[in-house]
């Protein structure tokens, strides 16, 4: 709508509006700035026509009053953004468009009316804004529209969306950008708002890094009119995966789906190929599998046809354990694994005749000294052998996970930095591992939970980071050296947090928190902060996100201590970075409550 001024002689102001002066006034003095109800507005006389707007730069909020009007062209004098000055938008997609009002003249005085605000308009505006700024690399625009959207009480699938949207559409494949989306969108829903916040951004923010400079991805098709049993599809996909076939990967895929078949059939479709290869790209392919299966959860499975695909590329790819040396030498790690799947179909049917039998499930605590132990036939016979007793895989799946988070939480402290991202790929693996066999219960068939054996060889594997094993928080000498009070050991966190070489105090202060009592949810977003204010690679955020999803699921006990434990440490390693993206939140959060940043501090 046009912002030129309205004659109205005699009758009433169409609505709200402040005078800004005379007519007579603003020609003079060329800019007029007025306090409106929810900003201050700057209204310009200008090649005979009068323009108000608001003030602040969307930019950084400078004052506009101070800028300069050529040809109908407003200009920041701070930044230089520039400005339609009729419609308020920019040219410079940086700068956002500034928002605009109508003017009304009556008697010679000059009045800008000034309705109610909009919510509507404005969630629509914002996210709007949210996707230019993903499309186009905008980190300070993405910031500022999920301060605003997440202060207005979005639904987070809304901004979730956005960003599944454009990751999906200008790449061929899942990215890193999109497991970090999606694990941050897991944990939103119980971080405090300011985490949350951060946490959203963060996802944003990479999957704009990801699709930066990247065409839109070509889309494959299911076979058409194809009559393929699941069984033969299921052959199929892992014939073209195993000679890193895409096309006719993808396709398979996507005829699973056409076909009408649930959402299990088709997860179970998947990994059964993916664990052809054991432990393949270092456990990434587990990880971006299950995450592009919550991401669907979140989104609607509808989804299916356009996430589904961008797995195919990691899937034909990736290379398994077969093909490094260290899964064949000095033990033939492989060798192993193959005749230990060989047996698993018997030990499944077992292990669920015992359960529909009523006998329960038993507990295996007893795994854990045999999962870190230093023999792989002894840790492959002692899965089997819980498997046949009745222990439901995911149960399986969880003790293997937590033995991955041991050899975090007992990192030694002789090992080079580089080091630990080596147990973290095994962490996030197991983690992933357990989701999917959560989500297919008694119907995950012995092609996917043979991934219990290859997570269980990686753990082994991973041994070398604890030679000396790093003492768990209080083996050594009591915690009571540290403060017991909940607010003081989440400062403390934080605080060594901005300090490097502190994994280990970070490690005895969270293990102090959990010895107290104190709320598990408070110290999980205290470490979810302590992440998010990082230049956070990606890794981090996979830790967070694993940990605390392991952590949850066990009781309060020392298991979901050691985790939490082992999660601390690991986040405390990676700090402080630049806080680069820190200081981009802080201004989009200073910018949305209106502090002027161009004034002293």
């Amino acid at each position: 709508m046009d912002t030129k001024s309205k004659p109205n002689p005699a009758g009433a102001l169409n609505g709200p509006a402040v005078r800004a002066g005379t007519l007579a006034e603003l020609k003079q003095a060329g800019v007029l700035v007025v306090a409106g109800p929810d900003c201050p507005i700057a209204v310009f006389h200008h090649e005979g026509r009068i323009h108000a707007v608001d003030n602040r730069c969307p930019h950084l909020g400078f004052p506009l009053a101070q800028g300069t009007v050529e040809d109908g062209i407003l200009t920041c004098t701070w930044h230089h953004a520039r400005f339609d000055l009729s419609s308020g938008c920019t040219f410079d997609l940086w700068a956002d468009d500034v928002p605009k009002f109508e003017v009304e003249t009556r008697n010679g005085d000059v009045f800008v009316l000034t309705p109610p605000p909009d919510p509507e308009a404005s969630r629509l505006h914002w996210l709007r804004r949210l996707r230019e700024g993903v499309e186009h690399g905008l980190s300070l625009q993405v910031a500022k529209a999920v301060v605003h959207l997440v202060e207005a009480k979005t639904d987070p699938v809304e901004l979730i969306k956005v960003g599944a949207d454009l990751g999906t559409r200008y790449r061929d494949s899942w990215g890193a950008g999109m497991t970090i989306l999606t694990a941050m969108a897991n944990l939103v829903p119980t971080l405090p708002q300011g985490a949350a916040m951060r946490g959203l951004f963060q996802g944003l923010r990479r999957v704009a890094n990801d699709i930066g400079g990247e065409p839109a991805r070509r889309d494959r098709h299911p076979l058409e009119d194809s009559d393929a049993s699941n069984a033969q599809l299921s052959r199929w996909l892992r014939h073209w995966t195993l000679v890193r076939h895409r096309d006719g990967a993808e396709r398979c895929i996507l005829t699973a789906w056409e076909e009408g078949n649930d959402p299990a059939t088709v997860v179970d479709l998947f990994f059964t190929a993916a664990m052809d290869r054991p432990f393949a790209d270092v456990g990434h392919l587990l990880d971006f599998g299950n995450k592009a299966l919550e991401l669907l959860d979140l989104v609607g499975w509808d989804w299916a046809p356009r996430v589904l695909p961008t797995l195919t590329t990691q899937l034909v790819l990736s290379r398994g354990g077969e093909e490094t040396s260290s899964w064949h030498h000095p033990d033939n790690l492989i060798g192993m694994v193959r005749t230990a799947e060989e047996g698993l179909a018997a030990q499944l049917k077992a292990g669920s005749e015992w359960r529909a039998a009523g006998n329960g499930t038993p507990g295996h605590a007893d795994l854990l000294p045999v999962l870190l132990g230093d023999n792989p036939r002894e840790i492959l016979g002692g899965l089997g052998e819980a498997l046949q007793n009745g222990a439901p895989p995911a149960e399986v799946a969880r003790w293997v996970a937590y033995a991955a988070g041991m050899r975090i939480a007992r990192f030694g402290t002789g090992n080079e930095v580089s080091d630990w991202i080596a147990s973290l790929h095994t962490f996030s693996a197991a983690n992933a591992l357990c989701q999917v066999l959560l989500r297919l219960g008694d119907g995950a068939s012995p092609g996917v939970v043979r991934g219990v054996f290859h997570g269980a060889m990686a753990v082994y594997l991973d041994r070398f980071l604890n030679i000396p094993p790093a003492p768990l928080p209080g083996e050594r000498g009591s915690l009571d050296d540290l403060p017991d009070k909940a607010p003081d050991l989440l400062e403390a966190i934080l605080a060594a947090c901005n300090e490097t070489g502190q994994d280990m105090a970070v490690g005895r202060l969270a293990a102090r928190y959990l010895s107290c009592g104190h709320p598990v949810g408070e110290l999980e977003g205290t470490l979810a902060m302590a992440a998010l204010r990082e230049d956070a690679d990606f890794h981090t955020l996979q830790m967070l996100e694993a940990g605390i999803r392991q952590a949850r699921g066990w009781p309060a006990g020392p298991e979901r201590d050691h985790l939490l434990v082992a999660t601390a440490r690991y986040i405390a390693a990676q700090a402080p970075t630049q806080r680069a993206q820190e200081q981009t939140f802080t201004i989009a959060r200073r910018l949305s409550r209106g502090e002027a940043l161009h004034l002293a501090d």
